[in-house]
């Protein structure tokens, strides 16, 4: 486990379509190169929270992942998600190929713009429209426009929401309940006709988060995981190509590891909206009160976050091109987390936040760097 990594999540659905002979679809994971045979149906599964750097302590619970670790099964590659490392960013990220400064959706949380108002995006439904917020083309309408079928396989809860329409706009729906069997349902889908099929597994990333990585929990989720992906390898038919990924890694944040912005003056002093998430923050400041939040938090975070103007943390890359239309979304100070640390803001956030013990959305490396993993 070792070498750069070789793309990004934004480069996933477009490899897909290359093996599905999209003619515009530019494959740069190599993927084609590693299916022998040509292939008329493709699996794309995204396991929530399984980052790279995770793998060999899943492997313990994991039958087929550890095969996949000893080069016995599957081809596995390196893969970095989009930043921030959080699950709404980097599933919209996955469907329309596109940077959070492109399409939009630039953290778990955003300050809606001329408002007070915090939008949470795994709670949105329709306001703000789902097609003004996040306005690209997703690759499911792609494959639509040429003659491809593509179905995705989404929890029930998960239809009509913004967010759903935001990563997979053009997708044919097939909703799952909880009483369903999620991997037969991926694997009838798979038998059912040509074209993409989609699946999103959740398990890991919720025992990662209320339990923590590593825990007993956690591990019992990695084997429903790699129970049902060893279905889905199992059933593949020989003219299908399964591809496994996910949307960030994680790590657990300790106690002494944890700020509160609102148990501080000094750090609540001149903010007006909070939004983003523990590890990485949008300040949005009082007018004329944005130089000074910076210097503050700056001094009193030394060591434990980088701290930037709005247009400094653009300036960077980091969100790729940002279009104009979504830099009032990105707060007037940026904070991101470094180590383990965390920022909560425990009187405008839930309480269960603060109970977490696994965290994501930074920059670091066990945050950002996330598998591919080929079968066919």
């Amino acid at each position: 486990m070792s070498g750069a990594p070789l793309g990004s999540l934004c480069d996933v659905l477009p490899a897909a379509a290359a093996l599905l002979g999209v003619p515009d679809a530019v494959d740069r994971l190599t993927v084609t190169e590693s299916i022998a045979e040509q292939v008329d149906r493709v699996a794309v599964v995204l396991v929530d929270g399984m980052g790279w750097h995770l793998l060999p302590e899943l492997a313990g619970s994991a039958p087929l992942l550890a095969s996949v670790l000893a080069g016995a099964v599957g081809r596995l590659s390196e893969l970095t998600c989009t930043f921030p490392s959080t699950t709404p960013s980097s599933l919209v990220s996955l469907g329309t190929g596109a940077r959070p400064g492109e399409h939009g959706i630039l953290g778990f949380t955003l300050n809606v713009p001329g408002t007070e108002r915090v939008l949470t995006h795994i709670y949105w439904r329709d306001d703000p429209p789902s097609a003004q917020w996040q306005p690209l083309p997703t690759w499911f309408e792609r494959l639509r426009r040429r003659g491809v079928a593509a179905r995705a396989v989404l929890p029930a809860l998960f239809m009509g929401s913004g967010l759903t329409d935001s990563a997979y706009r053009g997708a044919d729906f097939r909703p799952s309940k909880p009483e369903d069997n999620y991997a037969q349902q991926l694997v009838d889908e798979l038998h059912a006709a040509p074209g993409l099929v989609y699946g999103y597994i959740a398990d890991l990333d919720t025992a990662a988060h209320v339990f923590g990585i590593g825990s007993p929990h956690w591990h019992e989720a990695a084997a429903r995981v790699d129970a049902l992906l060893t279905r889905l390898v199992d059933a593949l038919p020989a003219n299908a190509a399964l591809l496994v990924t996910a949307d960030h890694g994680g790590l657990n944040v300790p106690p002494q590891a944890r700020v509160d912005l609102d148990t501080d003056s000094r750090l609540s002093q001149g903010i007006r909206v909070v939004a983003g998430e523990p590890r990485v923050r949008y300040l949005h400041t009082a007018p004329g009160a944005a130089a000074d939040v910076r210097a503050t938090w700056s001094g009193l975070l030394d060591g434990k976050a980088e701290v930037y103007s709005r247009d400094q943390a653009v300036a960077t890359g980091m969100f790729g091109p940002v279009d104009p239309g979504h830099l009032a979304r990105i707060g007037d100070v940026v904070v991101i987390c470094t180590g383990d640390t965390v920022v909560l803001a425990t009187k405008r956030e839930p309480p269960e936040v603060a109970r977490l013990i696994g965290f994501h959305g930074g920059a670091a490396d066990a945050e950002m760097a996330i598998p591919l993993i080929v079968f066919g």
